[in-house]
Parts: C-alpha cells; sequence; structure tokens
C-alpha cells in the first residue's frame, strides 16, 4: 500500500508559478509581447480587458496617474512588465491574451505538438485555471527542434522562433525546467501548490 502511495505521489505534477516564463523571455520580446497585448485591446474578450485593467491599475505604478491604465500605451507597457515579472495572474492573464490574439499561430502549434505525441489539453481550454507550469519537457523536443519542425510544416509563415516558441510553451502547459525522456502517460494535479502571492 505504501510503494502505491508513493508511486502515486510521484505521478502528480510539479509546477512552477506563471512569472517563471520570465525565466525563458529576453527583455525585447516581454516588451513585444505586452506591447501586442496592451495595444490590441479591441481584439480581446470583455473578460480579459477588464482583468488586465483592473490589475494594471492595482499593481502598476506610473508618475502622475492615479490608475496606470489609463497612461499612453508605451508608458503602460514599461510599468506592466515589471508586474508581469512578478505577479503570477497577471502574467497567466498577458498570455492568454497573447494566444487570443494569434489564433492561426495556436492552431498550428497545437497540431504540431499533438502529431508529436504530446499530450496536452483542448486547445480551447482555459490554462488560466491551472496552478502554473508544469516542469518537465521532453528532451527531444527543445525549442530549435520544434521550431525547425513548425517552419518546415509552414515554409510561408513568418512567426519569430520566440513566438513559436512561446505559443508551444503555453498550448503544453509546460517550461523546459527539466528535461525527461518521456512524458508521463498520465501526470496529476498537485494537491498543494506552492503560489505567489498578488501584487499590491
Amino acid at each position: 500500500m505504501a510503494k502505491n502511495q508513493q508511486d502515486k505521489k510521484e505521478k502528480k505534477a510539479q509546477f512552477l508559478p506563471w512569472q517563471a516564463i520570465n525565466s525563458f523571455m529576453m527583455q525585447d520580446f516581454q516588451h513585444e509581447v505586452m506591447m501586442e497585448v496592451l495595444g490590441n485591446y479591441g481584439d480581446l474578450t470583455s473578460e480579459q480587458r477588464k482583468s488586465l485593467n483592473l490589475m494594471i491599475k492595482k499593481g502598476a505604478k506610473v508618475n502622475g496617474f492615479r490608475n496606470a491604465a489609463m497612461a499612453p500605451l508605451g508608458i503602460k507597457v514599461s510599468a506592466s512588465i515589471e508586474l508581469f515579472e512578478q505577479n503570477g495572474r497577471f502574467a497567466a492573464t498577458v498570455l492568454a491574451s497573447w494566444w487570443t490574439l494569434k489564433p492561426d499561430l495556436s492552431h498550428k502549434v497545437y497540431e504540431l505538438l499533438t502529431s508529436r505525441g504530446w499530450e496536452v489539453l483542448p486547445e480551447d481550454a482555459d490554462r488560466t485555471k491551472l496552478p502554473g507550469f508544469i516542469t518537465q519537457w521532453p528532451k527531444r523536443d527543445e525549442f530549435d527542434v520544434l521550431v525547425a519542425a513548425f517552419r518546415e510544416a509552414n515554409p510561408e509563415d513568418e512567426y519569430s522562433d520566440n513566438q513559436i516558441s512561446l505559443m508551444a510553451v503555453w498550448i503544453s502547459g509546460r517550461l523546459p525546467f527539466e528535461l525527461v525522456d518521456l512524458l508521463g502517460e498520465t501526470e496529476e494535479v498537485a494537491e498543494e501548490t506552492e503560489t505567489e502571492p498578488e501584487a499590491e
């Protein structure tokens, strides 16, 4: 009985908080993603717009503005990047919003991952409901391999390597913190997941 319990425990997924994505993003790409999200509010869902505005108002600081969400775009982007680096809920909302803006890339990356045997949530699942990123990533599918496979399958597309890689991260719900030979066939959500406090 004890052994079965231990085996079950070992199958539970380990998670990194959403803001851990920043360890894998260059500053210029952070800025690109934030600019795209905050500059295309009209293409986001009303819930995404509401959530982003509330979190920016609460957590971002801009001199001369009581509400940072009302600042000019460039200033708002710069102020929001710090929040993106510190607040897991805000990071997840930004990534989900960026995904909303890229349905073509999302579908193609989803098809790529599933064709390579990845077990992923349905393409339209709300990944922000998860506690964070799963830490395991298949060694055979490091970013450069996935990017090369994407370009072979979609030679006319002009998405950047960073965009393809970030979409693979979001669709899979994983970060390459631990490279493994094979992903487990079943991974259960950990019963206790450490979460970061929201920015005040």
